[in-house]
């Protein structure tokens, strides 16, 4: 699945959020957004028809409801099924090494990285 910039600050503000959000309150916290508020209704549509967010309720606005949106998956996840989307997929050895190299993993993150192997051994 392939997000457009627009859809993926939509999905920023859901993953930081930690909550469902509906469509007013994804306006009020969508900071620096390159879409018009007008598109968001379009945007969540998209969003739900290529199932990267569902529908996880409703709320009660004044006198009307309207519904609350939830991502479908972690950004971690999201990012993890698109670098193995791709027409050119990475060897995944040799992606781990180069995400083992970068400068700013911390010790702690080795840590917790080499518990998640140890855990996963088959």
């Amino acid at each position: 699945m392939e997000l457009t910039k627009s859809e993926m600050e939509i999905m920023d503000v859901l993953w930081e959020s930690g909550q469902p959000l509906s469509r007013s309150d994804l306006l009020e916290r969508s900071e620096e957004k390159t879409w018009k508020d007008s598109s968001v209704h379009i945007l969540l549509n998209g969003l739900l028809q290529k199932g990267a967010i569902r529908e996880a309720g409703l709320v009660k606005r004044s006198k009307t409801y309207g519904r609350v949106f939830s991502p479908t998956m972690s950004r971690e996840e999201y990012f993890a099924t698109t670098i193995f989307s791709h027409r050119h997929k990475p060897e995944i050895v040799g992606l781990f090494d180069a995400l083992l190299r970068r400068e700013d993993i911390s010790q702690e993150d080795l840590q917790k990285i080499a518990g998640l192997v140890s855990q996963r051994t088959v």
